[in-house]
């Protein structure tokens, strides 16, 4: 691990729009988180409970009775619905009855707030060092007592249609709004799954061309994608030879999540892993630091 100094702290995983690696990267960043540390848990707060039902907690997800209910509106206590997915790190999971969750929120006192009275100030840096949310795809009262509890966002998007829409949602409909409120930090946008060359005019260009080209790049781009307009001229003369940018399309982070692992557990020699060691250490440090390239992962 970094010799940067560290300490507690949640992160929300979101972006308004399905389909965006959020979940893999939510579940991945935690168990980084907890790999480099004591120990990490990940809450579950996505209505259709992917996380949750992939790593094998169908039988939470479709319980009788509704835990995430229990623990934000009733006030009961978050570590009996806890359950672990490995060695150091839990989940907190998700409920086929969260839009209920969401609807009643809307009427309680500090509807926005349940989550981080409930679960957060009681389990940060007493039981976990770190806690990642994985938030829904929309609007709501979950995805504000998400940005509200960990006052700390991670963008995930995918070179799919409709990312650059996705983005540009994201940071006007959530962070902005959630800025009239509260502190909110965007801490990193991660592009995931790209696959095609950079020296072509195709969509992976295209969404590290548009990411790296924001004011607040340097803020917000990891190093593992960060590219200057040196790096583009080289990629165009066919002289770089960086690692190619991006969390990049491999079959075994697919597999993983099909055999209901995190990457590191089902293929620790995978070679994107670094990248996920990378996300974790900005969010030890609260902020992204260039130190000259990707964390070292050690197995």
């Amino acid at each position: 691990m970094s010799e940067h100094e560290t300490e507690p702290r949640a992160v929300a995983v979101g972006v308004l729009k399905g389909g965006f690696a959020k979940t893999t990267t939510a579940i991945n960043l935690a168990r980084e988180l907890a790999h480099r540390n004591e120990s990490a848990l990940v809450v579950d707060l996505d209505d259709n409970g992917h996380m949750t039902q992939n790593l094998g907690f169908g039988d939470a997800y479709e319980a009788e009775r509704n835990h995430v209910h229990e623990v934000l509106l009733d006030d009961a206590d978050p570590t009996e619905a806890v359950v672990n997915v490995v060695d150091g790190l839990d989940l907190f999971p998700a409920h086929q009855d969260l839009e209920d969750v969401q609807t009643q929120l809307k009427n309680a006192m500090g509807g926005s707030t349940r989550l981080n009275a409930r679960v957060v100030e009681p389990l940060l840096g007493e039981r976990y060092d770190y806690i990642v949310v994985d938030c829904p795809a929309n609007q709501g009262k979950l995805n504000e007592n998400a940005l509200y509890a960990t006052n700390n966002l991670m963008i995930p998007v995918r070179p799919e249609t409709g990312y650059d829409s996705g983005i540009h949602n994201t940071v006007n409909r959530l962070v902005k709004e959630a800025r009239q409120y509260f502190e909110l930090d965007i801490l990193a946008v991660v592009p995931s799954g790209l696959s095609q060359r950079l020296d072509q005019d195709r969509r992976d260009r295209a969404l590290l061309e548009e990411i790296n080209s924001m004011g607040i790049a340097d803020s917000v781009v990891p190093e593992f994608c960060r590219l200057t307009d040196a790096d583009w001229a080289a990629i165009d003369d066919g002289s770089y030879d960086g690692p190619l940018p991006g969390i990049r399309y491999r079959s075994a982070i697919d597999d993983a999540n099909d055999a209901g692992l995190p990457l590191r557990d089902y293929d620790g020699d995978c070679d994107q892993l670094p990248c996920y060691a990378e996300l974790a250490a900005i969010v030890e440090r609260g902020r992204i630091v260039r130190d000259g390239g990707r964390e070292e992962v050690t197995h």
